[in-house]
C-alpha cells in the first residue's frame, strides 16, 4: 500500500481500534482511560515514524508530486482518490505527525470522556494529513471539512467556561468560508469540461491556456478561495474567531489549532490561489500584503495589553501568520521560502507556548499574568524551556523564528509588488513589538519577587511534561542553526509556484512512485 495512504489513515484505524477496546468493559474506568491514552499515544508515534519514511524517500530535487497514488473513486464525476507530496506539503505533513504525540501527552489530565476525546484527536489527525496530501479538489474539500468536526467537539465539550460560544463561532466562520470554496471548486470543475477535479491537471491546463476562465469570473473565484483560506489563517479582519477558540480550547486543541489548522489556510493560498489565478493574484498582492501588515502590527499591539497568557499567545498568532501571508504574496524565492519556513517555525514555537501555558494552568488554574511572578525560583526547568520558546517566537537569531521572518522581510523588500518596500519596513515593526509583549510577559510571570504563596509552592515539570516540551525546544534550536536542512525540501516547488504567478513554466509531470 502507498506510504502516504498508510500515514493518512493510520490514525483513523487507531480510532476504530479505540472503539473496539471500549467493548472490553473491565469495570475499572481509570484503567480503561489509561489504556485509551497509551493506545492513542502509540498510534500517533507510529504515524510519525511512518511519515519519517516518507521524508526519507522524498526527493528534494524534484518539484513535482511524489509517492503518488491515483485510483478512480466516483468515475461519473471524474473524482479520484489522488494523493501525493511535494515541497509545499512534505514539511507540513511532518509537522502534523510530530505535534500529535505531543498534543496527546498534553492531554493526560483530561478525565472527562477520555475515549471520545482521543477518538476526536485521531480523526482530526487523519483530516489534517489528508488536506496536505490531497491532489484532487473534491478530496481536498472533504478532508478540509473533516477537520472541522472533531475540533468543534474538542472545543465545545472539553473547553473552558465559554466553550459553546467559542465552538459555534469557530464553526460558523469556517463553514461560511468552506461553502464559498465549494462553489469555486465546482465552477473550476465545469470550466475544465466537467471531467476532472485533479489539481495537477487543472494547474497545467490553466498554465498552458487549455482552460480559459473569463477575467471577471477569475476575480470572483479567487475571492471565494481567498476568503475561505484567509478565515482559516486567520488574516485581519477575519481573525475574530481565533482568540475565543484558543482561549476556550483545551491545551491540546490550542496546540493543534495553532500548529497545524491555521497552516491549512496559508497552504491553500499557495496551492490554489497562486497557480489557478496568477493574474488576479498579482493584482491582489498589494491588498493582501497591506492586510498582512495590518494584522502583524494589530496582533502585536493587542497582544501587549492582554492580561491572560493564553490570549496573548493567541493574538501573537494573528501577528505571526501575517508574516506568512506577506511572504507568500511577495512572489520572490526568499519571501515564499520564508513563508513556508515560518509556518513550521510558528507551529513549533506557538505550539510550545500553548503547551507551557497549559502546564502552569494545570497547577494554578489561572492564566492571568497578574496572578504570577517569580516562578522561576520554584520552577527552574519550566522557566528555562519556556524562555527558549518565547525567544524563538520573537525571532532571536539561532532560533527558528528568526530564519522565517528574516527571509520574509528580505524577500518582501526585493519584491516586484508595488509598495513592497514600504510593507517590509512596516512589517519589521512587528518584530520589535513581538519582543515587547513576549519579554514583558516573561518579566512579569517568571521574575521578580514571589508575592503569592501559591506560586512559592509550585512543583517543577514532571517527566511527561518534559517529554512533551523538550522535543519542541530542541527542534526550535535545530531549525535556527541548520535551516538549509528544511529549506532544501521546499526550494524547487516554491520556485515552480512563483513561476506560475510571474512566468510560464513548462508542464510538470508527476513522479508516480509507489502508485
Amino acid at each position: 500500500m502507498n506510504l502516504i495512504t498508510i500515514t493518512t489513515f493510520l490514525p483513523l484505524i487507531g480510532a476504530i481500534l479505540l472503539l473496539l477496546l471500549s467493548l472490553r468493559d473491565s469495570g475499572d474506568q481509570k484503567a480503561a482511560n489509561n489504556l485509551y491514552r497509551y493506545a492513542t499515544l502509540a498510534i500517533t508515534l507510529v504515524t510519525f515514524l511512518v511519515s519519517l519514511v516518507i521524508l526519507a524517500r522524498y526527493d528534494s530535487s524534484n518539484a513535482a508530486a511524489q509517492l503518488v497514488q491515483k485510483n478512480p473513486w466516483i468515475g461519473s464525476l471524474g473524482v479520484y482518490y489522488h494523493v501525493g507530496i511535494d515541497g509545499l506539503s512534505i514539511w507540513l505533513v511532518i509537522l502534523t505527525t510530530f505535534l500529535m504525540p505531543i498534543a496527546v501527552l498534553a492531554s493526560w489530565h483530561v478525565t472527562k470522556r477520555v475515549r471520545e476525546y482521543m477518538l476526536f484527536m485521531l480523526i482530526l489527525e487523519t483530516g489534517m494529513i489528508g488536506v496536505f496530501v490531497s491532489l484532487d479538489m473534491f478530496l481536498f474539500y472533504l478532508f478540509f471539512e473533516i477537520t472541522l468536526i472533531p475540533m468543534y467537539f474538542l472545543i465545545g465539550v472539553w473547553g473552558g467556561e465559554r466553550r459553546i460560544y467559542a465552538a459555534i463561532k469557530f464553526f460558523v466562520y469556517t463553514v461560511v468560508g468552506s461553502l464559498l470554496m465549494l462553489v469555486a471548486i465546482i465552477a473550476i470543475y465545469f470550466y475544465n469540461g466537467g471531467t476532472t477535479f485533479d489539481i495537477v491537471e487543472i494547474t497545467n491546463n490553466i498554465q498552458t491556456g487549455k482552460t480559459l476562465i473569463p477575467g471577471n469570473v477569475q476575480v470572483w473565484l479567487w475571492l471565494a478561495f481567498a476568503l475561505a483560506f484567509c478565515i482559516k489563517v486567520p488574516l485581519f479582519p477575519f481573525h475574530t474567531w481565533l482568540p475565543d477558540a484558543h482561549v476556550e480550547a483545551p491545551t491540546a486543541g490550542s496546540i493543534i489549532l495553532a500548529g497545524v489548522l491555521l497552516k491549512m489556510g496559508t497552504y491553500g493560498l499557495m496551492r490554489f490561489n497562486l497557480p489557478f489565478f496568477p493574474s488576479v493574484s498579482q493584482k491582489a498582492a498589494p491588498w493582501m500584503m497591506g492586510l498582512a501588515v495590518i494584522g502583524i502590527i494589530y496582533g502585536a499591539l493587542v497582544a501587549m495589553v492582554q492580561p491572560d497568557m493564553k490570549k496573548l499567545v493567541a493574538y501573537s498568532s494573528v501577528s505571526h501568520l501575517g508574516f506568512v501571508v506577506l511572504g507568500i504574496f511577495a512572489f520572490t524565492d526568499q519571501g515564499m521560502q520564508g513563508a513556508l519556513y515560518q509556518m513550521l517555525a510558528h507551529g513549533i514555537s506557538t505550539g510550545a507556548l500553548f503547551l507551557g501555558v497549559g502546564i502552569i494552568y494545570d497547577r494554578r488554574h489561572t492564566r492571568q499574568i497578574a496572578d504570577f511572578g517569580g516562578i522561576s525560583t520554584p520552577m527552574p526547568q519550566y522557566s528555562t524551556l519556556f524562555l527558549i520558546v518565547a525567544l524563538s517566537s520573537l525571532g532571536l537569531p539561532l532560533l527558528n523564528g528568526f530564519i522565517g521572518e528574516f527571509l520574509i522581510l528580505l524577500g518582501t523588500f526585493a519584491s516586484p509588488v508595488p509598495h513592497a518596500k514600504m510593507f517590509a519596513v512596516l512589517a519589521a515593526l512587528g518584530v520589535i513589538l513581538s519582543a515587547v509583549y513576549l519579554l514583558w510577559m516573561i518579566q512579569r510571570v517568571f521574575f521578580g519577587e514571589i508575592t503569592k504563596k501559591e506560586n512559592a509552592e509550585l512543583k517543577d515539570m514532571d517527566g511527561r511534561e518534559v517529554l512533551a516540551m523538550v522535543p519542541l525546544v530542541v527542534l526550535a534550536i535545530v531549525m535556527g542553526v541548520k535551516p538549509m536542512t528544511f529549506l532544501r525540501g521546499s526550494e524547487k516547488t516554491v520556485t515552480l509556484v512563483k513561476e506560475y504567478v510571474i512566468g510560464k513554466p513548462a508542464k510538470v509531470a508527476e513522479n508516480h512512485q509507489d502508485k
